[in-house]
């Protein structure tokens, strides 16, 4: 029992024999690359931004992706997500504040507002959220052009924060734009039709005429001031969460699992 004993501690001292300074050696493989992993990551995530924006490409802003497209896209987002540099954005407030601008959504809502079918006349310009982080409000607002005016229609909110990645919103109010008077129709002289030319000088004058009157009546309208409207009822609220955030990017999840990417005003992803 005495000598059982003792022999760990005789391996013990053998051990610390080869453990002396000079058996130490630093192992050449073993560096810090923290500098390096910063760097690489970054780059990934900027391409995977450009990569996102660039499948957007003929989208409408999601409306008229395919399936095929929608699965890449979602793909895309979610490695995105995996690299998310700000995992709290609501402790992050001065990165949320400012105006973002939808890029993509898959919230079938808002594809009527998209569709040219259900808008004949109207295009749909922009849609934009801005947020003053000062005052916790947020805005939404689309951006509507037509032939002759251009309106826009933006609900006004508050918002609670609910946890680091959630935010709850209340929307207070509608307001629905007036009409500001476009650029006047521009007829080219003729136009070709099955092989044959038409001469449109004639129609010219009478295009005119209606425009003139057309633009009267905007003129009337747009001197009037916007129209409010209350949206403080029980039913007027919404959450969403930020899964990604960046000065240039922001991705948000709402009801149903849609997502919205949305991009800050002024970046070049823009372009």
């Amino acid at each position: 029992m005495h000598l059982n004993y003792m022999k760990p501690i005789h391996n013990s001292i053998c051990v610390s024999h080869f453990l002396t300074r000079k058996s130490i050696r630093p192992r050449p493989g073993f560096q810090v690359f923290a500098a390096d992993d910063d760097g690489r990551d970054k780059e990934e995530t900027e391409r995977l931004k450009k990569a996102l924006v660039d499948s957007f490409e003929g989208s409408d802003r999601g409306l008229k992706a395919t399936s095929k497209a929608r699965a890449e896209i979602s793909e895309l987002i979610t490695q995105l997500e995996a690299n998310n540099p700000t995992p709290a954005p609501t402790q992050s407030l001065p990165l949320l504040n400012g105006k973002w601008i939808l890029a993509y959504t898959s919230f079938t809502a808002l594809f009527p507002f998209l569709s040219r079918g259900q808008l004949q006349l109207l295009k749909v310009e922009e849609i934009s959220q801005t947020i003053d982080a000062e005052s916790l409000t947020v805005q939404n607002s689309v951006q509507f052009s037509g032939t002759l005016a251009s309106s826009s229609v933006t609900t006004n909110a508050k918002f609670e924060i609910r946890s680091p990645r959630q935010v709850q919103i209340k929307f207070e109010e509608g307001v629905i734009g007036t009409p500001q008077l476009t650029d006047s129709i521009v007829l080219p002289e003729n136009v070709e039709f099955l092989g044959q030319k038409f001469d449109l000088n004639p129609i010219k004058s009478l295009l005119t005429s209606v425009q003139d009157t057309a633009s009267s009546v905007v003129k009337s309208i747009s001197s009037r001031q916007p129209l409010k409207f209350s949206l403080a009822y029980n039913n007027a609220e919404s959450w969403l969460l930020t899964t990604y955030l960046d000065e240039d990017v922001r991705i948000s999840r709402g009801g149903s699992g849609s997502v919205f990417v949305l991009i800050k005003e002024g970046c070049s992803l823009l372009n």
